[in-house]
């Protein structure tokens, strides 16, 4: 029995007789002599085929054999310029694992053709490459705060509490009780740091927005870190190391990948701290010199972020927003009561916002004012039954505290300059998409 080799493995097992198995990425005949392009998870190599060299059982199934049936092929590793890697195994033996049926998926297709097809499109070597980009992401974030004492946490995704802003959730029945999918996990992050004081969850979270922006899912990932005895400031800092390490790991192990998407990993490496840090009332007088027509309490759009960021090379704070658009866990600023203490983070280039963080209330006196602050706002009642287990922390010994939610898609889409935050997830879930 041959060696099993992986496809990246060729240059040093040139000589050597080896088996190789994947998929038909292409296929080639003429006559008694075929060419079949196999991938696997790591690259693709061509196989020549000779008649001559199989049984006849063999030579007719690779004949009959379709556009990404699964395949094993046994024969020596040669170097052969004229192949696309390089490469090419000159095949003894083929065997066809899984035929397959006329691949419904060719050049040129629509994005809602990609769509339906998901499940099949996730073999193309765009998204393969995307999905190899989005492990490695994950896997630098994890690593980064793993390093720093941070302990991940599970939490729950239904919950009774309403999150952030108490809308846009999508409601299920929990065995006759109304609950919901989190929109965040930061209360619960919250709690694990009142025992474990420097946390983070990374799960999905679900908003219930009717948004068809180039940057909103319905289901994303949410690496949400929770620290005690945090000031806005240390917030900040901690979240441009973090992002600033991510970019530079990414540049540095996977500068290959970032190649195949144009992507110059000199760029990338430029992540590097301190980020510019502006108010929110100076973004606004930016944004008006450049023609929008922005006034104070107004959010920012897609437009927006776009114009102020365009020019820069590095991920910008805004910071001390208003706090009639800011949730009313985040704490009024003592030098400016028209201002909460947190900051979101805008990507470079117009790619738009990627964190969301602030500092929390951490006294109940405080906490109590603000939400009726907020009842009275926006002419709503929050549902405090719903929070008492939150609101116990600030009962039994709070200390102050910080963190912020990072949209994983939305850091992905930047690093690797897609068009549309979609193609950052394997299973998109938009306003009009559910299936696969």
């Amino acid at each position: 029995m041959p060696k099993l080799m992986s496809i990246e493995e060729a240059d040093p097992n040139v000589g050597k007789r080896v088996q190789v198995r994947g998929w038909i990425h292409r296929k080639r005949e003429g006559g008694a002599i075929m060419f079949i392009v196999i991938r696997d998870r790591t690259g693709t190599i061509q196989a020549s085929v000779k008649k001559a060299m199989l049984k006849q059982k063999e030579w007719d199934a690779a004949v009959a054999a379709a556009i990404e049936s699964s395949i094993l092929v046994s024969g020596t590793v040669k170097k052969e310029p004229r192949a696309p890697t390089g490469y090419e195994l000159e095949a003894d033996s083929v065997k066809i694992v899984g035929s397959s049926e006329p691949f419904p998926i060719t050049e040129y297709q629509s994005a809602e053709l990609l769509l339906d097809n998901r499940h099949l499109w996730l073999r193309s070597q765009r998204m393969r490459d995307i999905m190899k980009a989005r492990a490695y992401i994950f896997r630098y974030l994890r690593k980064f705060l793993d390093s720093r004492g941070f302990y991940e946490i599970t939490p729950p995704l239904l919950t009774k509490a309403g999150g952030e802003t108490g809308a846009d959730l999508f409601e299920v029945d929990y065995f006759g009780q109304k609950a919901y999918l989190t929109e965040s996990s930061q209360f619960y992050s919250e709690v694990m740091a009142f025992s474990l004081e420097k946390v983070y969850s990374f799960a999905p979270s679900y908003r219930a927005e009717k948004s068809r922006t180039i940057k909103h899912l319905a289901e994303y990932w949410h690496l949400e870190p929770e620290m005690t005895y945090y000031d806005n400031d240390m917030n900040m800092k901690l979240q441009e190391r973090l992002v600033s390490n991510t970019a530079i790991m990414l540049a540095k192990n996977n500068a290959d990948l970032l190649k195949n998407f144009n992507v110059d990993p000199q760029t990338l490496l430029k992540i590097k701290p301190p980020f510019k840090r502006i108010t929110y009332e100076k973004a606004l007088e930016v944004l008006n010199e450049k023609g929008a027509d922005k006034k104070w309490g107004d959010d920012l759009g897609v437009e927006d972020e776009r114009l102020l960021t365009e020019d820069e090379e590095k991920p910008v704070f805004v910071t001390l927003w208003p706090k009639e658009i800011k949730p009313f866990y985040m704490p009024v600023n003592p030098k400016d009561e028209r201002t909460v203490l947190c900051a979101d983070l805008q990507a470079p280039k117009g790619q738009g916002e990627i964190i969301g963080g602030s500092e929390r209330i951490w006294q109940m006196d405080e906490l109590k004012e603000r939400i009726a602050e907020v009842e009275k706002q926006k002419q709503i009642k929050i549902a405090l039954e719903n929070y008492q287990w939150w609101l116990d922390l600030r009962r039994y010994g709070s200390v102050p505290h910080a963190g912020f939610g990072l949209g994983a898609e939305r850091v992905i889409k930047w690093l690797l300059n897609l068009d549309h935050i979609r193609d950052a997830i394997p299973f998109p879930r938009t306003i009009n998409r559910a299936y696969p």
